[in-house]
């Protein structure tokens, strides 16, 4: 790898984690109730440029979207210097168009929650709806980030095979099905907080009472898409046959990432969901959709000098 290569993946590591914190932060937005900090105003705060004599939230919504056009800078950075580079018909080209593209589509979905005023005590459908494909987008965001960085490396993909289809399509269904409900269920978390003193099981109990509001009914959907999605990751880590020592790294990752995240769900559930918790909870979340992408194309690749024919490439899965 050349140092022009190494510098550039560097930097795409940095765009991804940055990205990832930016994410982080407007989550704290949320759990603070600071989205409204700058009224319906947008890409203005109360009407200003500068807000003078700004409340707590106003400085936590206005610092998120100082942070989140920092990010929109460093994506378009990235970009150009894919074009340059790389080339935007290669798989780093993909990957930072991808990126930009997500980036602006991000951008785009925090002005409206603004403009439509879906923010602070904010409890509608509308809003569920919206923060829901809002994770979408992130989760976009990020895996066009990690292919970028994977890109650089010294393997290439091959056509997926219909064992990987079976495998990771799905999984990934399941794991945008466990972000949204996850998006839902913190947003209820922080409107209709869990009165902790109560058993869980009269908690449940109650919380799926009719007369309960929705996002409170909804609250245990996403603890059982996420068991359901956990047990299906297991399989893919322990069944999936490595065929390198780096796909092997990436598997046993994955692997300690899900088991990981299942304590700390079952932790958030326990405690109530307190604010940190979900910043936790998010953060492994990020990191664990970082791993299951990494390891979708290394399981999907071949090392780059090799040119084995189609039936030289080895399953990566057992044959059932």
């Amino acid at each position: 790898m050349g140092t022009n290569v190494r510098g550039f993946r560097g930097y795409a590591v940095f765009v991804v984690v940055y990205t990832i914190a930016t994410i982080l932060w407007g989550a704290w937005v949320r759990i603070t109730g600071s989205g409204a900090g700058c009224g319906s105003h947008w890409p203005s705060c109360n009407g200003e440029i500068i807000p003078r004599s700004p409340t707590v939230e106003t400085m936590i919504e206005y610092s998120h979207r100082l942070t989140s056009g920092l990010t929109l800078v460093f994506t378009v950075i990235l970009f150009l210097w894919a074009k340059k580079r790389f080339g935007l018909k290669s798989l780093v080209g993909v990957g930072a168009a991808g990126t930009l593209f997500f980036v602006l589509a991000e951008a785009a979905l925090g002005a409206g929650l603004v403009l439509f005023e879906l923010v602070g005590n904010n409890d509608s459908v509308e809003r569920a709806v919206v923060i829901a494909f809002h994770l979408i987008n992130t989760f976009g965001l990020i895996a066009f980030g990690v292919i970028t960085i994977w890109g650089t490396g010294t393997r290439r993909l091959i056509p997926p095979t219909p064992e990987w289809k079976r495998a990771f399509i799905p999984l990934t269904v399941l794991f945008l099905f466990v972000g949204m409900s996850g998006a839902i269920t913190a947003l209820g978390d922080t409107l209709f907080p869990v009165d902790t003193s109560v058993a869980l099981l009269e908690r449940l109990e109650k919380d799926l009472s009719p007369a309960e509001h929705f996002l409170v009914r909804l609250r245990y959907i996403h603890p059982i898409i996420s068991i359901v999605t956990a047990i299906g990751l297991v399989w893919l880590c322990l069944f999936a046959k490595p065929q390198t020592s780096k796909q092997s790294f990436s598997s046993s990752g994955l692997l300690w990432a899900v088991l990981a995240q299942t304590g700390l769900g079952w932790l958030n559930v326990e405690l109530g969901a307190p604010g940190y918790m979900q910043i936790i909870h998010l953060l492994m979340a990020d990191i664990l959709w970082v791993l299951f992408v990494w390891f979708a194309l290394d399981v999907r690749s071949i090392e780059a000098v090799d040119e084995p024919l189609a039936d030289e490439v080895p399953a990566a899965f057992p044959s059932s």
